[in-house]
């Protein structure tokens, strides 16, 4: 082991990344192929190559990409709506105490409750429409969203806010030039946390009557037993989730690159 500006570098340290990675893939193959070649674990969890047979085979049927496409719409909309909804409210509630004392106890109750519990409410109140699905994912996403945010504005250094007010600065100047800044790491993060809640929202959502989309795909083969659909539509669902996080961490960097941002 070398020691190396006050830490200790193990061999593990000294590994690319990539390296890692690929062996990381191969050691989780292995493992799944292992649980699949058991009696009950392979009926439970197909080979991987049989998953991916199945991903090939469905991937030339139109209703295939339908699935996928109305589920990334539902998600994207929802997520959106909630992003869009949960920026105004945490900051008001980050930097206003009689707004916070108001709303934070009613965001901490709703909060504990999860997205599928508001299902017969929301379909009795929008019916089993477009709209009712994208309401569940935007009931989970803004909740989450919400709570990340407001914890930014809480969380800014309160001497560059008496710096500020030392300064001259009014109320509206410090707000929006050093709490919305410094919040903005906690606003990204909170992007990263509601495109994951969106998604783990999906399958609940399309539960409202859905006709189609990966949720659905996922119910009715569990229906026949068809396991082999099961995993690949669970699969595609995190594969779609990383490449969304992706596109976040790209953006994320671009916006908070003069701040230091340690990846969770």
């Amino acid at each position: 082991m070398l020691r190396k500006k006050g830490k200790i570098e193990t061999f593990v340290d000294k590994v690319p990344h990539w390296a890692l990675l690929v062996n990381s893939i191969v050691l989780f193959l292995i493992i799944w192929k292992l649980i699949s070649m058991t009696e009950r674990g392979g009926f439970v969890f197909a080979a991987p190559e049989k998953i991916f047979q199945t991903f090939l085979k469905s991937s030339k049927d139109v209703l295939f990409w339908k699935h996928i496409g109305i589920s990334l719409f539902r998600v994207l909309s929802g997520f959106l709506l909630a992003f869009i909804a949960a920026i105004p409210v945490a900051l008001l509630m980050g930097w206003y105490k009689s707004i916070r004392s108001v709303f934070e106890p009613w965001v901490q109750f709703i909060r504990c409750i999860p997205p599928i519990a508001y299902l017969p409410l929301v379909i009795v109140a929008v019916g089993v429409g477009e709209s009712s699905k994208i309401t569940v994912i935007f009931i989970g996403s803004f909740l989450v969203m919400l709570v990340t945010i407001y914890q930014g504005v809480l969380n800014v250094d309160e001497t560059l806010i008496k710096a500020g007010k030392v300064l001259g600065a009014s109320d509206r100047e410090i707000f929006f030039t050093v709490v919305v800044p410094a919040s903005l790491p906690f606003i990204m993060t909170a992007l990263r946390l509601g495109l994951a809640t969106a998604l783990t929202s999906l399958v609940a959502a399309e539960m409202t009557g859905a006709s189609d989309g990966l949720g659905v795909m996922i119910q009715t083969a569990s229906q026949y037993f068809q396991m082999t659909t099961v995993l690949m539509g669970i699969m595609i669902i995190g594969a779609v989730g990383m490449i969304l996080e992706k596109l976040v961490k790209v953006l994320e960097k671009k916006l908070t690159g003069w701040q230091e941002i340690r990846e969770i």
